[in-house]
């Protein structure tokens, strides 16, 4: 669904309800009453601007939903639901100073889950954890990040989050690590705490996961790259990683996380084989185009694309370099395509006998214009869309991003898309049968891309899922808020 279609939908009294109440699921808690109430005292002018707002932000236009929730702020400064979702847009765009502004003298659990995040990102920790507190004292909240952070932000006092230490220079290059042939997966290697170990770089999830098989609680570790760039009190939420190591046949001892990908200003080169971590914000590459990048909730990376040439049909695509697939579309994202789900081929052989197999005639990435990329249905991607309250297009997986040298840069703010030489243009046509996935493929699993990923040509086996983080949900956490009026921030 569009955000005129949802637009459309809020033009009289009785639809402006059926918004409020979207307001709430957004908002992650209960509206408030009184003199906020949409229907009380908010100018028929400032609803529409709040209307359009909340509509662009459920399908993740967060470029859109900042300018017109500013619109309304701008009429009614006072309201706290227009405070609140103000509040969200900003924290997506990763302005912290600003979700503390908009928030000031709001005490609600949606404040609280707000303000934690904020501060928790900004690096004072103290204030993160009173108000993780404050939102854990809910009764009606379920809230796993925020648990395993307070426990962190409590045992970090005087620690400085992140702090980068260099020799030789401020950046190192290290050689990606080769596991299975042909699954287009980051996996560094690194020291953890002194000890040598491979991470594989997981944009899908929130902030760093160490292997619970030697750290059963949330700890600070430090982490350091090629021996010159070394950061020290980074934190590492905790999840067995036994899994994906048999999967890969590799000791794979580390998920590094969106958080701390934006604090080294990384470039991932999978063509060559380079994972380059900085110090510094780097200047713009000489031959790139710019793709903004937006972070639900502080952790949950998207960005915006669209199908076709000209505007062409908007597409928000979450982000996850762990999954193998280049895209995998909802039926909504089908549907921006004219094209009905249901009605693709099977991907046959693929072991799946739900996944169908088809492609994007164009896509934009940036100034970038994408031929025939091939996409998948059938991936759950509705969960995202419930664990992030948000509606998008698709996820954009490694199999895409493989093909280009990605820098982060302003803080993650930023991401520089470069054509290395080694890519080539995908052929129009019928999908080529290298490009499908030998196994059926969910968002946050590597895939195969082509038949002979494995030596002897098999398959690559199935892998558990690689994040429990809710801020990362792809798969869901073991742990989803029962029925019954729990809020899951």
């Amino acid at each position: 669904m569009t955000v005129d279609d949802l637009f459309a939908r809020v033009t009289n009294r009785t639809a402006r309800s059926v918004v409020a109440a979207l307001a709430c699921a957004v908002a992650l808690a209960g509206c408030p009453t009184g003199a906020n109430s949409p229907d009380d005292v908010r100018p028929p002018r400032a609803q529409k601007w709040y209307d359009r707002a909340l509509a662009e932000y459920h399908v993740a236009h967060l470029e859109g939903a900042y300018d017109s929730a500013r619109h309304a702020l701008d009429l009614v400064p006072g309201d706290e639901q227009v405070r609140v979702l103000t509040a969200q847009v900003a924290l997506a765009r990763l302005e912290y100073d600003e979700v503390l502004r908009l928030l000031r003298g709001i005490d609600s659990s949606t404040a609280s889950a707000l303000r934690g995040r904020a501060y928790w990102y900004q690096g004072e920790l103290d204030r993160a954890a009173d108000e993780l507190d404050k939102l854990l004292a809910d009764p009606e909240v379920t809230d796993k990040w925020a648990k395993s952070i307070t426990k962190l932000a409590r045992r970090g006092v005087g620690r400085k989050p992140f702090e980068i230490t260099t020799t030789e220079g401020r950046l190192a290059v290290v050689q990606l690590a080769r596991v299975a042939p042909g699954i287009p997966l980051y996996i560094v290697p690194l020291e953890i705490d002194g000890d040598k170990a491979l991470a594989l770089v997981s944009t899908g999830t929130a902030e760093v996961m160490v292997d619970g098989a030697t750290r059963r609680e949330p700890s600070w570790v430090s982490l350091r790259f090629g021996r010159r760039l070394e950061v020290k009190d980074v934190p590492a939420l905790t999840q067995d990683l036994s899994g994906i190591s048999h999967q890969l046949g590799a000791p794979i001892k580390a998920l590094l996380g969106a958080n701390l990908l934006r604090h080294l200003n990384v470039t991932l080169d999978h063509k060559g084989r380079q994972f380059v971590a900085r110090s510094f914000v780097p200047p713009p590459p000489p031959v790139a185009t710019r793709v903004d990048v937006h972070y639900l909730r502080g952790g949950g990376m998207v960005l915006g694309s669209a199908f076709g040439e000209g505007d062409g049909q908007r597409a928000s695509l979450f982000v996850d370099s762990g999954m193998g697939h280049s895209l995998a579309l909802d039926e909504g994202g089908w549907k921006k395509l004219g094209i009905e789900a249901g009605t693709l081929p099977l991907a046959n052989g693929s072991g799946d006998p739900t996944l169908r197999v088809g492609s994007i005639p164009l896509l934009q990435l940036g100034a970038f214009k994408l031929p025939q990329i091939p996409a998948v249905f059938g991936p759950p991607i509705d969960q995202v869309e419930r664990e992030l309250d948000i509606d998008v297009d698709g996820v954009v997986g490694a199999g895409l991003l493989s093909k280009f040298r990605l820098t982060l840069s302003d803080q993650g703010r930023v991401l520089w898309v470069e054509q290395t030489p080694a890519v080539t243009p995908v052929p129009a046509g019928p999908l080529p049968l290298g490009l499908l996935p030998t196994e059926p493929m969910q968002p946050g699993l590597p895939a195969a891309i082509g038949p002979g990923a494995l030596p002897g040509g098999g398959p690559v086996p199935m892998l558990p899922p690689i994040s429990d983080n809710p801020l990362s949900p792809i798969p869901p956490p073991p742990e989803l808020p029962e029925s019954g009026g729990k809020k899951n921030f």
